[in-house]
C-alpha cells in the first residue's frame, strides 16, 4: 500500500483550520509540518505535527511530500518560490500572488523546477457550483452573474492584514474577486474584462465593486462584491440560450458560519494529493491563479486604476504570518 505523503501547512491563519481538517480526515495524507512565524500562532496549535517558526527550516527538517501555503497574500511570492526552489508541490491558497508580475515569476519557478503549482480556489469545489457546471456543460451560456457578499470584519478571524492593501493587494476586488471570477472561468472559459465599478471607504479600500466581463463567444458576465453586506450571500446564477434559469447557493445546507467550507477544502487537497503524487495532470482550475489576477488587474484598471496600497512584496522573514 502507498504510504501518505507527508504534508507541510505553512502560516496558521483563518484559513489553516479548514486545511488542517482535511488533512486528517483524508487517507492520503499525514499532517507532517506545521509553521507560523508567531509563536502565539504555534501555540494554539495542539496537534502532533512538528512546528516550525521558519519555511526554511520546516523544509529541511520535516522534508514534506507537498506544502500547503496560506500565509497572507504579500508573501506568497517568497514562500511559494522557495517550496518549489526545494522541489517540493505547492497548493496556495487563492490568489497566487500580490500581482500579476509576482504571478508570473511563481508559475515560471514551477514551470522550470518542473513542480506542480496549484491554486486553491475553494468555491469551484462547492458542491452546489459543481453541480451547476454539470447541468451547463457543453450547453450554450448566454450571461453568468455571481454574488459574493460579506461583512469582511466578520470573515477577519483575527487577521488584520486582509484590512491593509499593502499586504492584501487590495480591497474586495482583490481577496474575494479571484473565487468569484474563477467561478465564471469555471462556466464560460477565457472572458475578458469590459468594465468595473467600484466603492473604496476613506482609506481608499474598495468596499464594493460590480466587474463586467464577456467571453469570446458572446456570453456576458457579472461579478457582484461587498465587503459591507450585512450577513453573508454567495451564489451564481446562469441563464441559458434558451431562457432557462440555473441557480446555485453556496451556502445552502451548509448550517454554521462558514460551514461550507469543511467539504470544499476536503475536495482541495483530495486533488492535490493526486497531483502531488503525480497521479494525474493539473486541472484547469490548478492553472487559474494567474489568469484570476490578471482578471482583477484588469478590473482596478478599468474601474480607476492600480488597486491601492503599495504593490510590493514585503521581507521573507514576514512570509509566515
Amino acid at each position: 500500500m502507498t504510504r501518505p505523503l507527508r504534508l507541510g501547512v505553512i502560516g496558521l491563519g483563518a484559513i489553516s483550520p479548514y486545511y488542517l481538517a482535511a488533512a486528517e480526515r483524508l487517507p492520503g495524507w499525514e499532517l507532517s509540518a506545521v509553521c507560523d512565524t508567531r509563536a502565539e500562532a504555534l501555540d494554539r496549535y495542539t496537534g502532533p505535527a512538528a512546528r516550525f517558526r521558519d519555511h526554511q527550516a520546516l523544509l529541511a527538517g520535516a522534508r514534506p511530500d507537498a506544502v500547503v501555503v496560506a500565509v497572507p497574500n504579500h508573501a506568497h511570492l517568497a514562500v511559494c518560490r522557495d517550496v518549489l526552489d526545494a522541489g517540493v508541490p505547492v497548493c496556495v491558497e487563492k490568489p497566487l500572488a500580490l500581482t500579476v508580475a509576482e504571478g508570473r515569476l511563481v508559475t515560471d519557478v514551477a514551470r522550470h523546477r518542473g513542480v506542480p503549482l496549484m491554486t486553491a480556489f475553494h468555491r469551484r469545489y462547492n458542491t452546489a457550483v459543481r453541480a451547476l457546471a454539470l447541468r451547463t456543460a457543453d450547453r450554450e451560456i448566454r450571461a453568468v452573474r455571481v454574488r459574493y457578499l460579506e461583512r469582511i470584519e466578520e470573515h477577519l478571524g483575527g487577521e488584520d492584514w486582509y484590512l491593509d492593501p499593502a499586504r492584501c493587494g487590495g480591497g474586495c476586488v482583490a481577496d474575494n474577486g479571484p473565487n468569484a471570477l474563477d467561478l465564471v472561468r469555471l462556466l464560460l472559459g477565457e472572458v475578458t474584462v469590459t468594465g468595473c465599478e467600484t466603492h473604496r471607504d476613506g482609506a481608499g479600500v474598495d468596499r464594493q465593486a460590480i466587474i463586467r466581463l464577456h467571453s469570446p463567444a458572446g456570453a456576458t458576465a457579472s461579478v457582484e462584491l461587498d465587503w459591507s453586506y450585512p450577513g453573508e450571500l454567495k451564489d451564481v446564477q446562469v441563464t441559458m440560450a434558451g431562457g432557462e434559469v440555473l441557480h446555485a447557493d453556496m451556502l445552502a445546507g451548509h448550517t454554521g458560519f462558514k460551514a461550507s467550507l469543511w467539504h470544499e477544502y476536503e475536495a482541495i487537497l483530495t486533488e492535490f494529493a493526486a497531483l502531488a503524487a503525480g497521479r494525474t495532470p493539473a486541472g484547469a482550475g490548478a492553472h487559474g491563479g494567474l489568469p484570476a489576477l490578471e482578471l482583477v488587474e484588469a478590473a482596478y484598471n478599468r474601474a480607476d486604476g492600480p488597486a491601492p496600497g503599495a504593490r510590493t512584496p514585503r521581507p521573507a522573514a514576514e512570509a509566515d504570518r
